[in-house]
């Protein structure tokens, strides 16, 4: 059938780059602005916000997510900022992603989920990351600039109390800064019945003062945590974080090794920025422009045909570490998490 594939009534030409790799995960950014000032996504001072002109309509998010699930076998979504929840209006557009019948996430600095959660459960969301890189409540300010750990706690029982599920907490692990609190955030996750996941850092930090000794790799990880808590791997899939299971039963832990370990092998995102720009890596230098093909009038075919060549360009890794690697222009906070 010439790489057309038929399912669930649908028929799909799967995304498939020239590694062989099929592409069935979205990130799709709803705004670069964000309430909290995480060093490693963007400055102090902040940075030049997108016009809201320049950031796609919920409309045209629905009719590129469609286009992608529909005629490409796009069968996860996960909405990402900046901080999401501070796109007015969020849970109108989850309703209209739960629509396509896909598993639909979301990642968030949880500031606001005490309010939000259970409106976003009822609009159709399914579950949720809250990103969280310290317990300390000084060291929580120092990272973020903002004093709302009380707050991003509450949103987390709010979560469970909505019903999402999983709930995920993320942690950028950084050398020298929140490393020691590793068995901290595995007690967290045990006591609250959240999955951790520890990132590894990630050269996307907007002052670009990342380097690899700042990183702390996934095999000091699970030592450090196993130290306390023994852990044993679970079989990898193609998610971006490796699991961890406690030996005694008491749950799981991730590990998102980017950096040390990378998974680039069976990489399957693809993202979309909030100013359109259609992504086939997390760290790709080069952005294809679906905003202006959506706003020249495109058909869904013209606009699937460039979806593709995308697609079909990915690199075969990021190469971090390597001296070819270049950084992309823009910090996770433009991009999407």
């Amino acid at each position: 059938m010439n790489g057309v594939q038929s399912y669930a009534g649908r028929v799909t030409r799967p995304l498939i780059d020239g590694f062989g790799r099929v592409h069935r995960d979205l990130r799709i950014s709803v705004t670069d602005r964000c309430n909290f000032r995480c060093g490693y996504c963007m400055p102090a001072e902040g940075l030049q916000w997108l016009p809201r002109s320049e950031l796609l309509t919920f409309e045209e998010i629905e009719r590129v997510a469609r286009l992608l699930v529909e005629r490409h076998g796009i069968d996860s979504i996960r909405l990402t900022g900046g901080e999401p929840t501070v796109r007015a209006d969020l849970s109108r557009l989850v309703r209209m992603l739960a629509d396509l019948d896909v598993d639909l996430a979301l990642t968030t600095n949880g500031a606001t989920l005490g309010l939000a959660a259970a409106g976003l459960a009822d609009a159709g969301l399914r579950r949720i990351n809250v990103s969280l890189d310290s317990l300390r409540a000084d060291r929580f300010a120092d990272l973020t600039l903002r004093d709302e750990l009380g707050r991003v706690l509450d949103g987390i029982d709010a979560a469970l109390s909505a019903g999402l599920d999983p709930v995920k907490v993320n942690v950028v692990v950084m050398r020298g800064v929140n490393d020691d609190e590793l068995v901290d955030f595995a007690r967290f996750g045990r006591d609250r019945g959240v999955v951790v996941r520890f990132i590894e850092f990630m050269p996307l930090d907007a002052d670009e003062v990342w380097t690899p000794r700042s990183v702390v790799g996934v095999d000091e990880i699970v030592a450090r945590v196993g130290e306390v808590f023994p852990l044993e791997a679970v079989v990898r899939t193609s998610a971006p974080a490796t699991q961890f299971r406690y030996c005694d039963g008491g749950g799981v832990i991730g590990v998102v090794a980017s950096v040390t370990r990378s998974f680039c092998d069976s990489c399957d995102r693809v993202r979309l920025t909030a100013d359109g720009q259609f992504r086939n890596c997390l760290f790709a230098i080069e952005e294809f422009d679906v905003r202006s093909l959506l706003r020249s009038g495109a058909t869904d075919d013209e606009v699937g045909a460039m979806l593709e060549r995308a697609v079909a360009a990915k690199w075969v890794g990021h190469g971090i570490g390597r001296v070819e690697f270049i950084r992309p222009a823009r910090s996770m906070s433009q991009i999407g998490g």
